[in-house]
């Protein structure tokens, strides 16, 4: 499959974002599964203590998603956007999963919600109820981790248990960030779950933070086969799905796991 990433800038018009999401989906023409950084139709709010932020939610049947929807079915590609999500009268950090079809196969929510300066996401995030996502695809299993959840290592496995052989990571990640760190943690969870590894993230300054870009695909054995810089610009790649289940067959970890000894 080949594996496409928007690695984009987002400013305060929400329109400005959105027209900018489809042309990535045009520019990805060509790919089998497009993705996103978190939240790519607004400025990242989050930065903000406690403000009003209910201008950029939206509903999954929002007009937006309707576009992005015709856009699956246009190049006959997954896609996968972020943004904050309204449902059930509460506020999400979320993914879509649409199929080829443009069909919701399914969302995936942030489970983890963080709060520290300049990410103060339990102001804004509701914590998911259903916990870690995996979407079956004609290429292989696709698992979706959400930003701040890679750093707690049961995302990347919970993804890995239910079988993904892709594990796409939506950030927003800053040049004031240890990015070396977050690099192999990507590619040491990459290589522990024996799963290929992606993550799209931000680029350009909003208030006080300035996103890095250096998205990340990441093979099962740990490879780095692709990265960003800090400009917006669409990062493709080939993958074959399948090698991910030749390296559970190489290195069966999962199978060894004795969770009744774990906390």
């Amino acid at each position: 499959m080949r594996l496409g990433m928007a690695q984009m800038s987002m400013s305060k018009d929400m329109e400005e974002n959105f027209t900018k999401t489809l042309d990535f989906c045009d520019k990805a023409a060509g790919c089998n599964l497009l993705f996103f950084p978190e939240v790519q139709f607004s400025p990242f709010f989050a930065q903000y203590e406690n403000q009003d932020a209910t201008g950029y939610l939206m509903e999954d049947t929002d007009q937006k998603v309707q576009a992005i929807q015709e856009k699956c079915r246009e190049h006959d590609m997954y896609i996968s956007p972020n943004f904050y999500l309204k449902q059930q009268g509460k506020p999400y950090d979320a993914n879509l999963f649409l199929d080829r079809q443009g069909r919701i196969a399914g969302i995936s929510k942030m489970v983890h919600i963080f709060q520290a300066p300049q990410f103060y996401e339990c102001d804004y995030y509701t914590p998911s109820e259903e916990g870690f996502q995996v979407f079956t695809t004609d290429f292989g299993k696709i698992g979706i981790v959400i930003c701040f959840d890679r750093h707690l290592p049961e995302s990347i496995r919970s993804c890995a248990a239910q079988g993904a052989d892709l594990v796409i990571v939506p950030t927003a990640n800053t040049k004031a960030e240890p990015l070396e760190m977050f690099e192999w943690e990507m590619r040491v969870q990459a290589y522990q779950n024996q799963t290929f590894v992606a993550m799209c993230n931000r680029v350009g300054k909003e208030g006080d933070m300035d996103f890095a870009g250096q998205s990340l695909i990441i093979d099962p054995w740990g490879n780095l086969l692709a990265k960003g810089d800090d400009q917006e610009r669409l990062i493709a790649c080939d993958l074959d799905l399948s090698l991910a289940r030749k390296a559970k067959e190489e290195r069966p970890f999962l199978k060894l796991r004795r969770p009744d000894m774990y906390l």
